[in-house]
Order: C-alpha cells, then sequence, then structure tokens
C-alpha cells in the first residue's frame, strides 16, 4: 500500500519529466541550425561591403514554426486528410482564417497530433490520479485527449471568424477610397495599390488582400480570375459579390465608381442593421445578470431592514 501510494505522489513528476524530456529531443532533432549557403552568402556580402553584418536571431515564433517544419512529416502525416476533397476543404478553412502557405495543412496537421499527444499525457495522468488503472480513468484519459483534438480546430474557427468581421468592418471605407482614386482617374489597379498604403495602418487585412491581388496581376493572372479568388479565399459573402461587380464592370465597361458607391452604401447600411439588431438584443441579454445577480441583491437592500424590524417585534411575543 505505501508503495502504491509513493507512485502515485510521484506520477505528477515523471509526467513533467518525460514531457519535458519530449520537448528537448524534439527541439534538438527538428531545430535546423543555419545553413551553410547562407552562411556563405552573409560572408560574400560582408565582404563586398566592406563591414561586416548584423546577426539576425530568430524570434520564438520562427524558431517554433521551423520545428514544426521538420517534425511534419513525421508526426502530422497520421492526421492529414487522404482524399483530395477534404485536403481541399482544410485548405480553404485555413486559408480563411489566413494561413496560405503551401505547407499550411501539413503543419495544423502536426499541430493536432502534438495537442492530441499531449492531452493523452495529462488526460491519462489526471485519469490515473482521480480512478486510477480504472475504466472511468481511460474514459477521463479520452475525453481530455478528444478536447485536445479539437482545441486547434476551434482557435482557427475564431480566428477565421475574427477575420472575417475585420473584412466586413473595413470594405466600406476600402471601397470608399477605391472610388475616390477611380473618379480622380487612376485605373482599378493603381486604386487597389492606393488602398493597400492608405489602409495598411488602420485595416491590414484589407490591405493585405488587395496587395495580393496586385500581385498576382503583375504575375499574368487575368482580372477576372484575381478578383473570383479574392473573394473565395476569405469566405466573405461581401467580397464576393464585389468582386461580381467589378467583373461585370470590367466586362460590359460600365462605371466602376458608380457600383463601387452603391455597394458601399449597401455594406454601410447593412452594418448600421447590424448595429441596430445587437442594440434591440441588449435588452434580452441583460435580463439574465439582473436576474441573477442584481435583483437579490435590491431585494436584500429593500426588504432585509423590514425583515429585521418583524423578527425583533415577533421574538418577543414568541417567547411569551
Amino acid at each position: 500500500m505505501l508503495e502504491k501510494i509513493d507512485f502515485i505522489a510521484l506520477l505528477p513528476y515523471a509526467l513533467f519529466a518525460a514531457c519535458s524530456g519530449v520537448c528537448w529531443i524534439l527541439g534538438d532533432l527538428f531545430v535546423t541550425k543555419k545553413n551553410r549557403a547562407e552562411t556563405r552568402l552573409a560572408k560574400i556580402r560582408s565582404q563586398i561591403l566592406g563591414a561586416p553584418q548584423p546577426v539576425v536571431k530568430e524570434t520564438t515564433v520562427e524558431g517554433l514554426t521551423k520545428m514544426l517544419e521538420r517534425a511534419a512529416p513525421q508526426v502530422g502525416t497520421s492526421l492529414q486528410p487522404k482524399n483530395e476533397k477534404e485536403l481541399s476543404k482544410l485548405a480553404h478553412k485555413l486559408s480563411t482564417a489566413g494561413f496560405r502557405s503551401d505547407n499550411a495543412t501539413l503543419l495544423f496537421s502536426t499541430i493536432k497530433a502534438l495537442c492530441l499527444m499531449v492531452a493523452l499525457v495529462l488526460g491519462g495522468g489526471i485519469g490515473i490520479l482521480r480512478s486510477g488503472y480504472t475504466s472511468s480513468g481511460m474514459i477521463t484519459a479520452l475525453g481530455i485527449a478528444i478536447v485536445g483534438l479539437m482545441i486547434p480546430e476551434l482557435i482557427v474557427s475564431l480566428i477565421a471568424k475574427k477575420r472575417k468581421e475585420k473584412i466586413f468592418l473595413g470594405l466600406p471605407d476600402a471601397l470608399d477610397m477605391l472610388v475616390v482614386c477611380v473618379e480622380a482617374g487612376l485605373g482599378l489597379d493603381q486604386a487597389m495599390r492606393k488602398v493597400c498604403d492608405e489602409l495598411e495602418d488602420s485595416h491590414p487585412v484589407i490591405a493585405l488582400e488587395f496587395r495580393t491581388c496586385n500581385q498576382r496581376l503583375q504575375m499574368g493572372q487575368s482580372r477576372a480570375e484575381v478578383l473570383d479568388e479574392l473573394g473565395e479565399r476569405n469566405g466573405v459573402d461581401d467580397l464576393k459579390t464585389l468582386a461580381s461587380i467589378m467583373v461585370q464592370c470590367d466586362r460590359f465597361g460600365t462605371s466602376v465608381g458608380t457600383a463601387l458607391r452603391t455597394q458601399s452604401d449597401m455594406m454601410r447600411t447593412r452594418r448600421r442593421q447590424i448595429a441596430e439588431e445587437k442594440a434591440a438584443k441588449t435588452a434580452v441579454k441583460l435580463l439574465f445578470p439582473l436576474v441573477l445577480f442584481i435583483f437579490p441583491g435590491i431585494f436584500v437592500v429593500l426588504v432585509g431592514p423590514a425583515a429585521i424590524q418583524m423578527i425583533d417585534e415577533m421574538l418577543p411575543a414568541m417567547q411569551k
């Protein structure tokens, strides 16, 4: 019995040591050192310029990204979608959240696998500490593992939702600036480039999307394809509508400024209607906090003195 108690008491420390050892081994195996070609190029550059170049240290995020890229083929392959349909669906989901690198799906699968392993270790430890080696302990470990597997999905969904909201709120300002630039005589490509420069600080997401469109136009893609991809890769209905309007204006030769102005007014009206809807729901949402937290306090303040006075008057009569 004593040995069992000692084992259970030492189990959290053993789990911590195991997790630390695994993280240390992964970091030692997958974090790459500086490439020899990069070192030689830096040396040649410093010789040409006549001064040594400062060494730029990697940030923590860059180091973790490199470690995940090295570990991805070994860890994330098991959870990566097997067919093209599911892979395309996952890539579109990551694209709406802003993750569009070539190995984004593999990195996401790697993160899910790592979260699953960590959740299994933590869930197993918690289950053994609470219930021992029983079926309830295994169920606890399995439940925590499922939660750990779903955490990356939830985080990506929240990031995508926040990004769509930023695009929706900033798109009317971008359309107004596009209208001003187009009516001033600029072409659509130059107007989008101007919007990128002006909205870099206030609406960086929209500026990034328009800059991506300009880069693809410079690479030779047609304007219709670029605008269609602008709406598809973000998953925002307003961007899809804007893309279709601009494609139609480009195809039929109608006024781009008038169409953009109409679309901007419609978006502002819709944004105002959404704000009014949220304001109308405020009274209903405040009902539950009022009933649960504020009304009991008011009840105690109002009825408390009268109740105390009634008790003081009734006690002598009851004692007689």
